[in-house]
């Protein structure tokens, strides 16, 4: 005789067979919702000297992250001295009054961590990890050099060396030459127009020019220190903050140079480049920054239109046409201005249609509302790349200086999916008409003006210059 539970195990494999029978195979899976995102417990205070705190308690790894971003980026570089805020920031752990180069890296070998310098065109960033227990030493090294550094004489020539051969082999890629010239049209004389030093540039760099950078920009009341990790208790933080950095005398801080920026139009620009058997191709204009309304929405439009290999210009360019290994846009969104370009790179005889299939491609985006498969997909792209960014200490520090240093609001880290997912059709529409239309956008073409010059005619009439 059969038992009851025998029977009822049957039945339960005979519905869940049935259930998995009806599975519709031909559909991906429904994407779960993705959970607001919640930071995790924020303090922030300012020290009697101007420097903002900001401490992150996040206490899944013991490891302790430090970021202390200064206004201090290209943008603040002399007219004749392009680089010297690149300069600065890649020599500050060469060397302090107390450290010798191979001293820190020593020192930072020891307690498991690393210490690294970057600049942008707004900020200069020192950014340094180790192991939690080390939260005070590494503290005590990212205050010496940001503090102290004496840009020893030999590590300076070795810089100057080094910098001018990278600089050679920037200038002779087309993309770079591309960046040069597009970036000068979409700025004009605003510094945001300079994205690298010029071999004179480089040779005017000294120790004095070095120093004096940094004791006017590297200061306490020009800068954000995030400190985020297995940290110890939050007054033990704040007194080991005030060891390090509390006597670091503030300062007067020098104007910005002023957010003026040329009206965008209609400009075909050709770069020749002899010789170049391809083109490097930029479509764009000047867009909007991150405290604009219609940041979001440009966020999606931009996205659809250029961002991973789902995007219609990578399905167009590449896979329909197959003129080009890739094709993408990008929003680029600083503290003073923001930039919407599209790109691409193509063999000279396919010049003129690749042109037009970019400006068709942006027309269509200002022209016709998205349909609302495409934006949901993009929504959700979108929304779980901004939460995975957030995972790491790294990504979470660097969101957390982007809040303070563009005047954002403290609940944007929180609100952006929110945000991303609120947006709508006729919001994508109307931000597209605007910005990424290609009736007031430079055209910037680097190639062989022999070989691809009578193309661009039949786009419209252009100007010829010569790469940098």
């Amino acid at each position: 005789m059969i038992s009851r539970l025998a029977v009822g195990l049957f039945l339960l494999f005979s519905a869940a067979l049935m259930q998995a029978q009806k599975i519709d195979r031909t559909k991906p899976p429904d994407t779960p919702p993705l959970p607001v995102y919640k930071l995790p417990p924020v303090f922030e205070t300012k020290l009697p000297n101007g420097l903002l705190l900001v401490l992150v308690q996040d206490n899944r790894f013991p490891l302790v992250t430090i970021r202390l971003d200064f206004q201090a980026g290209s943008k603040f570089d002399p007219a004749d001295l392009p680089g010297l805020s690149e300069n600065v920031g890649a020599l500050l752990k060469e060397g302090t009054t107390s450290r010798s180069s191979r001293q820190i890296a020593e020192e930072l070998a020891s307690i498991g961590g690393s210490l690294n310098v970057t600049s942008s065109r707004d900020a200069l960033i020192i950014g340094a990890n180790a192991l939690s227990e080390n939260t005070s030493r590494l503290l005590d090294l990212v205050a010496d050099v940001a503090r102290n550094a004496t840009f020893p004489a030999d590590e300076v020539e070795l810089r100057k060396q080094n910098r001018k051969q990278s600089l050679l082999l920037q200038r002779s890629r087309a993309d770079f030459q591309g960046e040069l010239k597009f970036n000068e049209i979409v700025y004009g004389p605003h510094p945001y127009s300079r994205i690298s030093p010029t071999p004179e540039s480089i040779d005017k760099i000294d120790i004095g020019k070095l120093t004096a950078f940094r004791d006017q920009f590297l200061v306490p009341n020009n800068a954000v220190l995030i400190v985020l990790g297995q940290l110890p208790p939050r007054a033990k933080v704040v007194d080991l903050v005030r060891q390090k950095f509390g006597d670091w005398r503030e300062k007067p801080l020098p104007a910005p140079p002023k957010a003026e920026f040329p009206e965008s139009r209609r400009r075909l620009v050709l770069v020749d480049r002899p010789g170049s058997v391809q083109a490097d191709i930029r479509v764009g204009r000047l867009a909007v920054t991150r405290t604009s309304p219609e940041y979001f929405p440009m966020v999606l439009g931009n996205a659809i239109l250029g961002t991973g290999t789902s995007s219609r210009l990578f399905n167009d360019i590449r896979e329909k046409r197959g003129y080009a290994y890739d094709a993408h846009s990008v929003l680029d969104a600083q503290k003073d201005a923001g930039v919407f370009e599209a790109v691409t790179q193509v063999r000279n005889e396919v010049v003129e249609p690749a042109v037009e299939a970019m400006l068709s491609n942006l027309e269509m985006m200002a022209k016709t509302p998205v349909d609302d498969a495409e934006l949901s997909d993009f929504k959700n792209f979108l929304s779980g790349f901004f939460v995975m960014r957030l995972e790491s200490q790294n990504g979470l520090a660097a969101q957390l200086a982007l809040v303070k240093s563009m005047g954002l609001p403290n609940d944007y880290l929180e609100t952006y999916t929110t945000r991303i997912r609120s947006v709508e059709p006729d919001q994508i529409l109307n931000a597209a008409k605007k910005y990424i239309s290609p009736e007031q956008a430079a055209i910037v073409v680097v190639g062989d003006a022999q070989k691809i010059g009578p193309a661009l005619e039949k786009i419209g009439k252009f100007e010829v210059t010569k790469v940098q």
